[in-house]
């Protein structure tokens, strides 16, 4: 994997890796990759991102929404965040967060989105203009040598199956993508890296190993972004190389950003 470099007009892009077999290249020119995630819409809210869908595609072809777009998941904040969403003029892909499983209906939510537009990936894959998105919510679990394993009570046994399948889901939409340049959305991180400054005594909530390992037994995947984290840091890296990025929006507004964070894949 090479390193990211900087792009003229201050958009972070990978360079081209070398070609994998049974891949395909895709056009030459480079896709501008959009990516926010912790929207965090709440039912008292009046177009709190109009301005976000209104402009990005001034910045980039695609949007990528890395989960935790509502409060609780219910379905008036689902509406309140499509009322902003449908004023996006450029395809979008998303994941949902644990936020929106807590009021009991991510089936709901999700379907909300796709008939919004939103290309969900619960599964599935998508390609765009020759770029591949893969991904998935992601669970927890730790990091390293600290990551949570099988053993002892049933329930943590049961846990720990849990983040596996959750790993192996991710990696099914993963091997579905027959393109050299991929990206892998999701909203726990797969990294300690972008974790760092919260406190730690909650790392092991904030994601899990399990899927940095499942990115890293691809050579296809351009870098990976993330929310959840709001405290964490911008930037990290798998074991193998693989640039990761926390787009969390308080994230992005620590750094002065704009309420995303484009990268030309």
């Amino acid at each position: 994997m090479n390193p990211p470099t900087e792009a003229p007009d201050g958009a972070a892009h990978t360079d081209p890796q070398t070609p994998q077999p049974g891949l395909e290249p895709g056009p030459s020119r480079r896709l501008r990759v959009a990516a926010v995630g912790d929207l965090h819409v709440g039912e008292a809210h009046d177009r709190p991102h109009r301005e976000l869908f209104d402009r990005v595609h001034e910045d980039a072809d695609v949007l990528c929404l890395c989960g935790d777009l509502t409060n609780f998941g219910k379905t008036r904040e689902v509406e309140i965040l499509l009322e902003d969403i449908r004023g996006c003029k450029i395809p979008m892909v998303g994941v949902l967060g644990n936020h929106e499983h807590e009021c009991g209906q991510p089936e709901e939510v999700t379907r909300l989105l796709c008939e919004a537009g939103v290309r969900m990936l619960t599964g599935q894959a998508w390609e765009i203009d020759g770029v591949g998105f893969a991904g998935g919510k992601g669970f927890i679990g730790g990091f390293g040598r600290y990551m949570l394993s099988p053993f002892g009570e049933a329930a943590i046994k049961s846990f720990v199956q849990e983040a596996v399948e959750d790993a192996n889901h991710i990696e099914n939409s993963i091997r579905m993508l027959r393109t050299e340049r991929s990206v892998v959305v999701l909203h726990y991180s797969p990294v300690v890296d972008t974790v760092m400054g919260e406190p730690p005594e909650i790392h092991a909530f904030l994601g899990s190993s399990r899927l940095g390992e499942t990115i890293d037994r691809y050579d296809n995947i351009s870098l990976v972004v993330h929310g959840h984290a709001h405290r964490g840091a911008p930037e990290g890296r798998t074991n193998k190389g693989t640039p990761v990025y926390n787009v969390a929006l308080p994230v992005l507004k620590a750094l002065g950003d704009t309420p995303y964070r484009v990268f030309e894949v």
